[in-house]
This record gives structure tokens, C-alpha cells and sequence, in this order.
């Protein structure tokens, strides 16, 4: 055995290293002989094994036979074109797999078609965007189709997390829809107006009959963007595929996503449909057109960063800045956040010597870069700016703080969300001052040992923002101040000892919707004093109010022009809490009209008849447009009230009614 092995490794030995000229020619003459010698080792290879094997036949194999062949006309063979010579397969008659079979010859196109076609050169001076549109490779959406949204419903809230039903518009006139959100243009005097306005436009909603899914997105969103809800616009604009969105829908969401300080969020729409038509046309625009024009220009810039074209982003940048189409800093600002793409990098400078303020772009772009923006800017700011930078988790504290007293007050921000910020002031030691003093103000009025020390507190930080101090930009009396403090009012018992703060309490815990805790100090409220005629109003199951209290109040009523009086008949009228007489006597001595019809009072009034609270409601927030209670009038709050309670929305009208008690 062992001797049989070592022959067959000297054979392989042989064959390997090079030694076949004496190992192979001696096994061919044993095989060859026809008696070799006894001693001569005999080949284990089988016979043929070590010679060239012929030829193969260009022949065709012949088919495998079938048990029984059906008769059928043969098919007509597909000419196959014969391989190169010096191909792989050459030879053969069969084409190799997966190969092409009829792509025609380049000789087929014309001359004219040829013509067409760009050069070399032109080829190496189009961008990825260009290339894909000439070879028609540009995709039409970014989306696989079985993950496309819908535009059936557009919106955020559905009905089970509190949304209005999606028909609630659904067979509306569409020209009405139109004109109501069309006409929303300005923030609600109404915090509480506010918060239910936006969940009505923030619902998933069906369109109108008669009017585009897209169009109808457009109008809500450009609506919140009105009022501020920036960050809910965004959301609302998400819901629509981006090459679905109209220009107007695109309009909105620049002013959403620039404030939201998320340019990128534009991409898909400007890789899919190009920036809308007024970038072409910015020359000729003027005003916030060309301001407009010129933020696409430099978005679609920072898109093509972020998609791997640093070059042609640079040079989109530079002529921006050459043409002047934007002051200096704007495409500075651009340039930075176009390098965080990371490539095409270059260095940056941002000088803002001679900026005499800021737009929302640049309060966006410099705080998403972790640009520091002078003291001196930060002033005088405008409504929009205040708004976008209470949620800037960016911006700092101090100035957060200053911003969130806006929103507290508007509405965009609850109780607990100025209580956090305070919160976190109250931890950072290295914030003194005004701002300081309230964080450990806001602390006493939650965890002071006696219930007069945590009043004490609250008082406090009442007179202080209705005073203005601090820097506040919320103004308005400083309602903000009874948000914060909402919670820390329910925290009150209510005892005989208390009972002549329970006005200022109530009014606090209403500002947060606390009307159970409230109402546990009704039986301690005198009959026609504030806390009185604040709980008539916030009261679900209050009767008809006394006229010895509506008289003891309006006696004593001294602000300017009896406005609280005013709104307080009209809010309890609205509410059905007093009667027709009651209410003409007081109209007659307080001054008011609350008969004179309007069209706007028509379109509410029929709005509740129907049964339709959407539609109530965008009507009542189209009336509740301004930024001060001052342009408020008895008339709309009567009819606000009134269609808002017959349309189930009763909690929401006794919030409304008694914030206009408060703050009239």
C-alpha cells in the first residue's frame, strides 16, 4: 500500500514541477507496450487521461427524446448575431446570458438626433441634476408607492386623539372655506380661541367639494403660519408628498421650515420640482418677492451640498453673493451651513458690522450654525422672530425665557411648558437677575410652607410681568405670568382666610383650564364681585345669573369703557345665562349693540344652525383676529359663544368668555 501511494505522488510531483518530459513519456510507453516489465510500476491514471481531449463538434446537441411528442408548427429560429472573434465564447452560436438582443445599432439614429446630442465637454459641465434630466433618469417622486400618503386626509390630529371629524368640511362650499382661511391673516387676541383653532386646522381633514386636497393643505397652513404654529404648518405640510406640493403649499412651508430652522426639510421638494417660478423671475420682484426669490436661491444651494455637489453649491453661493441678490450676511449664513455638508469646505466668516437686523433667516440660520448674534439685535425683535424662538432649543435660556412668555400667552405654549423653562432657569446658578428672581418666585408659590406665602409668590410675579419687567416681549397685562402660575393656584385651598385673593387665583387656574379646581371656591365668592362673575362664566352648570350681581359688578367695574362689563353680558347672553330682557337693559346702559347683523354674523350663526363645529370654530377664529383685546368687540364675543355652545363646544366658550373677563 505504502509503495502504491508513493508512485502516485511521483506521478503528481512529476506533472506539477515540471518534470513531464521523462515521467509523462514513460507512463504513455508502459501503456503502449504490450507486455511491459514485471518490475515497471503501472499507471493508475485511466487510459486517455494524459492525452488532449478532441475538438468539441460545432454541432448541436440533439434534444432529449419525449414520451410523446405533441405535434405543434415549429417556431421560426431567432437570429442570433455571431460573437466578435476574440470574445469570450467566440464560436459559438449562442448568445451569452444575459445579453443584450435588440438594442439597435448607433448607425440607426439620424443625423439630426445625433446633432442634438451635448459634447464631451457639455457632458462635464452638467451637475448630477442635469445629467439625470437629459438621460431622463430624474425620479418623479421619492416615495415607493405602496408608501404614499393619501390626500383623502391631510392633517395631524386624528378624531381619536381630538381632532374634528374628517367630513366636517367635507360638503361646505368651497369659495366659503376659501375666503374664511384665506382671511385668517393675524394671531387670535384669545389664547384659548387660539389653542382650538389650531386643533381645527391641525385636524385630518377631507377637502372640501370642489376644492384641491393641496390647495386646502395650503390655506391651513399658511393660516398656522399666522398664528405662529410654526412647528404644527410643518407637520401639516409633511402629510403631503413633496411632489405633490403646489407653489403656494411650498410658500408656506419656507416660512415654517425657515422658522422651524429646518431648511433641508425643503430638499425633496427642490430636487423633485425645482424652486418655484419666482426665483427666475427675482430681478423683477420687489419686496418680500424678491426676498422670497432669493431664500430659494440659496436653499437650493444647501440642497445641492447635502446631495454630495459641494462645486456647484459653491459656485450658486458665490454668484448670489456676487449678484447681491440678498445682503451679504444672508448668503454667508448660507455658505456655513452648506459647509456642514462636509464637502467642498471652506472657511467662513460671518461679520455682522453694519446688519441693522434681524429676519427670520437669519435668526434661523445663525442659531442651526451655532452662530453667537449680537446683543444689539436682539432688542427689538419682531412678533415672528419671538414666536419661532420660544421652541429654538438653540437659542439660550435667558433669552428662551423672554421668548416663552409670548407663547404663553398666544397660546403656543401650555402651563407646563413655561414651567419647565423656569425650571431649568431656576437650576443654571449662572442666571441672575430679574429672570433669576422669578424662577425662585415661581419656586415659593409652589412649595412655600403657608398657603399666604405661596400667594405672596404669585402676586408677585402678577404685578411684575403686568409691569412689563424683565425685558418681556409678551406684553398684553402679562397674562403669561397667570399661566405660569395656573397650577400653582389649584394648589390653594379654599378657606375664608383666602377668600378675599380668590379672584386673582381663579383667573389663574382658568388661564390653564383648572375650572373644577376653581369652582371649589364658589360658595366663598361675595355675589357680584370678580371672582363671582368669573365663576358665571366658567361655572358648566351655572343658572341664570343674578341681576343684583350683574349690577353690584358693573357698579364697580373700572376699566376703561366698562370692558369687562361688556364682555361679561355678552358672554353669559352667549352662553344662555341671561335673559333677552336682562341682556337689552344692559346693552341700553353700557352702550353696546349686540343685534346689528353682519355677513360674518350671518355665515357663524348659520354655521351653528347646521350643526357644524369645524366650520364654527374657523369662523370664530376668523373674528377674533387682532393683537390686543382692545379690537375685540361684545358683538363677536356674543356670537362666538353662542355658535361655539350649540355646536357642543361649551368648555371651550366658557374659557373664552371668562379670558375675556380677564383680560378686557
Amino acid at each position: 500500500m505504502r509503495s502504491l501511494w508513493v508512485t502516485v505522488g511521483l506521478v503528481s510531483l512529476g506533472v506539477s514541477a515540471g518534470l513531464g518530459a521523462a515521467a509523462t513519456g514513460f507512463a504513455l510507453a508502459q501503456d503502449q507496450s504490450e507486455a511491459p516489465p514485471v518490475d515497471a510500476p503501472e499507471s493508475l491514471l485511466p487510459p486517455g487521461f494524459d492525452q488532449p481531449a478532441p475538438a468539441p463538434s460545432p454541432t448541436r446537441p440533439a434534444p432529449l427524446p419525449t414520451a410523446a411528442p405533441i405535434p405543434v408548427a415549429p417556431a421560426a429560429p431567432t437570429p442570433v448575431a455571431p460573437l466578435e472573434r476574440g470574445e469570450e465564447g467566440a464560436g459559438s452560436s449562442l448568445a451569452p446570458l444575459g445579453s443584450p438582443t435588440n438594442v439597435p445599432p448607433v448607425g440607426t439614429l439620424s443625423a439630426q438626433e445625433l446633432s442634438g446630442l451635448p459634447s464631451m465637454d457639455e457632458l462635464a459641465e452638467l451637475s448630477t441634476d442635469e445629467l439625470d434630466e437629459l438621460f431622463g433618469l430624474k425620479p418623479d417622486y421619492d416615495i415607493p408607492p405602496a408608501a404614499r400618503r393619501s390626500l383623502a386626509r391631510v392633517g395631524v390630529i386624528s378624531t381619536a386623539e381630538g381632532g374634528f371629524p374628517a367630513g366636517s368640511l367635507g360638503k361646505q362650499p368651497a369659495n366659503l372655506v376659501r375666503a374664511v382661511l384665506d382671511g385668517s391673516k393675524t394671531p387670535l387676541v384669545s389664547r384659548w380661541g387660539h389653542i382650538l383653532v389650531r386643533r381645527a386646522l391641525a385636524s385630518r381633514l377631507g377637502r372640501p367639494e370642489g376644492m384641491p386636497a393641496v390647495e386646502f393643505a395650503a390655506l391651513r397652513a399658511r393660516a398656522l403660519n399666522a398664528m405662529g404654529e410654526y412647528a404644527v404648518a410643518r407637520a401639516l405640510i409633511q402629510d403631503v408628498d413633496a411632489d405633490n406640493w403646489s407653489v403656494e403649499l411650498a410658500q408656506a412651508a419656507l416660512t415654517s421650515f425657515i422658522a422651524e430652522e429646518d431648511p433641508l426639510g425643503l430638499c425633496p421638494y427642490v430636487r423633485l420640482q425645482g424652486a418655484p417660478e419666482a426665483v427666475e423671475d427675482g430681478e423683477n420682484a420687489v419686496g418680500e418677492q424678491a426676498e422670497r426669490a432669493a431664500q430659494w436661491t440659496m436653499i437650493s444651494a444647501i440642497c445641492d451640498a447635502y446631495a454630495g455637489d459641494g462645486t456647484r453649491s459653491n459656485s450658486r453661493l458665490d454668484r448670489a453673493l456676487a449678484d447681491e441678490i440678498a445682503p451679504a450676511i444672508d448668503v454667508l449664513l448660507a455658505r456655513r451651513f452648506a459647509g456642514a455638508a462636509g464637502r467642498g469646505r471652506r472657511a467662513v466668516s460671518i461679520e455682522w458690522d453694519g446688519v441693522e437686523g434681524l429676519n427670520p433667516w437669519r435668526f434661523s440660520l445663525a442659531n442651526a450654525v451655532g452662530e453667537r448674534v449680537p446683543e444689539n439685535l436682539l432688542s427689538d425683535l419682531s412678533p415672528q422672530i419671538v414666536r419661532a424662538g420660544a421652541s429654538a432649543a438653540m437659542v439660550p435660556l435667558a433669552q428662551r425665557a423672554d421668548f416663552a412668555a409670548r407663547a404663553g400667552q398666544e397660546g403656543l405654549f401650555s402651563a407646563q411648558a413655561l414651567i419647565d423653562i423656569y425650571s431649568q432657569i431656576y437650576a443654571d446658578s449662572s442666571i441672575g437677575g430679574e429672570l433669576g428672581e422669578r424662577a425662585r418666585g415661581l419656586r415659593s408659590a409652589y412649595l412655600a410652607a403657608q398657603p399666604a406665602g405661596r400667594i405672596s409668590a404669585m402676586q408677585g410675579l402678577w404685578s411684575s410681568a403686568q409691569a412689563g419687567e424683565g425685558g418681556v416681549q409678551g406684553g398684553g397685562g402679562g397674562y403669561w405670568a397667570r399661566v405660569l402660575t395656573a397650577y400653582a393656584a389649584a394648589r390653594i385651598p379654599a378657606t375664608p382666610g383666602e377668600a378675599d385673593q380668590a379672584g386673582e387665583l381663579i383667573a389663574s387656574m382658568l388661564a390653564a383650564g383648572l375650572d373644577r379646581d376653581a369652582l371649589s371656591w364658589k360658595p366663598l365668592v361675595e355675589e357680584g364681585s370678580y371672582a363671582w362673575a368669573l365663576l358665571a362664566l366658567a361655572d358648566p352648570n351655572s343658572a341664570v345669573a343674578s341681576q343684583a350681581g350683574l349690577d353690584t359688578f358693573a357698579d364697580a367695574d373700572t376699566s376703561e369703557d366698562a370692558r369687562k362689563s361688556q364682555f361679561l353680558i355678552a358672554g353669559l347672553a352667549g352662553l344662555g345665562r341671561i335673559g333677552s330682557t336682562q341682556r337689552e337693559a344692559f346693552e341700553a346702559r353700557l352702550g353696546m349693540d349686540m343685534q346689528r347683523e353682519t355677513r360674518w354674523v350671518r355665515m357663524i350663526t348659520r354655521a351653528a344652525q347646521v350643526n357644524n363645529p369645524a366650520m364654527v370654530t374657523l369662523l370664530a377664529g376668523l373674528g377674533m383676529q387682532g393683537n390686543d383685546w382692545a379690537q375685540m368687540t361684545p358683538l363677536h364675543l356674543y356670537h362666538i359663544t353662542s355658535a361655539l355652545a350649540q355646536v357642543g363646544l361649551e368648555a371651550e366658550a366658557r374659557m373664552i368668555a371668562a379670558e375675556a373677563v380677564v383680560r378686557g
